[in-house]
């Protein structure tokens, strides 16, 4: 079989397509490229969390991962071809950060199935061009992609993110097909006073990318008693400009303003307030620590919460921790909520 015979050449052109537009976006000349700016411009228009600049972040991570070799890799660890019968498959898809349900819909496709897809108010642009992208490589796929702005109905099975109450909402309607339901995590970092100046800039990136609204996005840290918190705050000076978005302005000004009035003890830097808190999940412009004198109790301690917590920062070299600045750059294997989506898409 050629590549342009396998089921997955059309995304391989998709990742070719997104590297190209990261690549010559100042220098727009082909009509889809063109077509995907005025889609990216409309996203950033009808939501103001979705900066061009994240939305070029998030486009530029997909064609990294959107690769023959990376697809190839991804899809040998699963027999495909015993797919007997195409099954119907709503997705729920959530709206926090760009495109946060595109590999829910490439992995019900691959899988051979078809995809019904309820979309998110916040993110309704970017997943129907890249479906009418698909189409055009692969015009099987016209049968196979439905949008709905109703409840969904005449499907086979689920895939619904959500929050912890829409969870509720969720196992209400679906809990009767066979499911995946997603409810809020966040995810948190291990600081051990010994990282470098370059480690502390690249976790400033899984804290401040999209505003922190995702759910690998690091709203919580674990810092050795004693520590210099001004080191932190250095190594966070780069991302001050988050200020610029208003939205996050206000945020920032409303949860200092709800400190000062309750007389909680917090640091400040202008742009990010520090808060001493058990809780892992912490309100925009604010980041969450605690502090730990013994990290083996810390670790067990972190493996009670292991079903809020979607991933742990830290320099520690075990295939339990992600590297620092890595948050935001999971690879195609890499399911949310540790759910292998496709095993259970091919199980159907």
């Amino acid at each position: 079989m050629t590549l342009e015979e396998s089921i997955y050449y059309p995304f391989v052109k998709l990742g070719t397509f997104f590297r190209a537009y990261i690549t010559n976006k100042i220098v727009l000349k082909d009509k889809k490229q063109l077509a995907f700016e005025n889609a990216l411009v409309t996203a950033n228009q009808q939501n103001g969390w979705f900066t061009l600049s994240n939305l070029e972040y998030a486009v530029a991570q997909w064609g990294e991962q959107l690769t023959e070799s990376n697809l190839t890799a991804w899809l040998s660890a699963y027999n495909l071809k015993q797919k007997k019968e195409a099954k119907t498959v709503g997705i729920v898809m959530a709206g926090n950060i760009p495109l946060v349900g595109l590999h829910d819909f490439l992995c019900v496709l691959l899988s051979g199935n078809n995809a019904l897809i309820k979309l998110s108010s916040n993110d309704n642009v970017l997943v129907p061009f890249i479906a009418e992208f698909l189409i055009e490589e692969n015009i099987d796929f016209k049968n196979r992609i439905t949008f709905t702005a109703t409840q969904l109905t005449n499907f086979d099975a689920v895939i619904a993110t959500g929050s912890n109450n829409t969870s509720r909402y969720f196992e209400y309607y679906f809990g009767k097909y066979p499911n995946i339901i997603r409810k809020n995590r966040n995810s948190v970092a291990v600081l051990t006073g010994e990282e470098t100046t370059e480690q502390l800039k690249n976790l400033a990136i899984d804290v401040f990318q999209y505003f922190g609204l995702g759910c690998r996005s690091v709203s919580k840290i674990y810092i050795p008693d004693n520590y210099d918190i001004d080191t932190l705050y250095k190594a966070f000076e780069e991302y001050k400009h988050v200020l610029d978005n208003h939205k996050y302005n206000n945020n920032y000004t409303y949860n200092k303003a709800v400190y000062l009035m309750s007389d909680f003890k917090f640091f400040d830097n202008g742009f990010l307030l520090l808060k001493q808190e058990e809780s892992l999940a912490s309100p925009i412009a604010t980041l969450y620590y605690e502090y730990f004198s013994d990290k083996e109790e810390l670790l067990q301690k972190l493996e009670l919460k292991k079903e809020d917590i979607q991933c742990i920062v830290s320099n520690s070299k075990t295939d339990e921790f992600i590297n620092f600045g890595e948050t935001q750059q999971p690879n195609l294997s890499d399911y949310a909520d540790g759910i292998d989506t496709m095993q259970f898409l091919t199980n159907l």
